[in-house]
């Protein structure tokens, strides 16, 4: 128990560390040059400016890309394709059951005689 709060205030710690960073190298800019997106150090991407349709759809939902993370459309981070994720999971459903095709929890038709007319 001890070892998981303390898991959860280092996670908390970093994230907040991330933002302060984010937000420090954009305010280090001139004000013209300011575009309130970016990366920390290189590697973690932030974008500040307010979200937009489009950039959610292509956050959240692409499937022409093939990453299954991608930048985060507003704060620090990265988001997941959940179209990729979507694809991953059928394909490893298709090796696990043997068949490449989903299957689906939807009936197709109505049984014959089961219900009452």
């Amino acid at each position: 128990m001890r070892t998981l709060r303390g898991f959860r205030r280092f996670a908390r710690f970093i994230a907040f560390g991330l933002v302060a960073a984010a937000i420090a190298t954009e305010l280090s800019k001139p004000k013209a040059e300011r575009t309130w997106q970016g990366r920390v150090v290189g590697v973690v991407p932030y974008d500040f400016r307010p979200p937009t349709w489009q950039r959610i759809r292509e956050a959240y939902w692409n499937p022409e890309s093939d990453q299954l993370f991608s930048d985060r459309v507003f704060g620090v981070g990265w988001a997941v394709n959940l179209y990729k994720a979507k694809t991953l999971m059928e394909e490893l459903f298709g090796k696990m059951m043997g068949t490449r095709e989903s299957l689906s929890i939807r009936m197709k038709a109505r049984s014959q005689g089961g219900g009452s007319e």
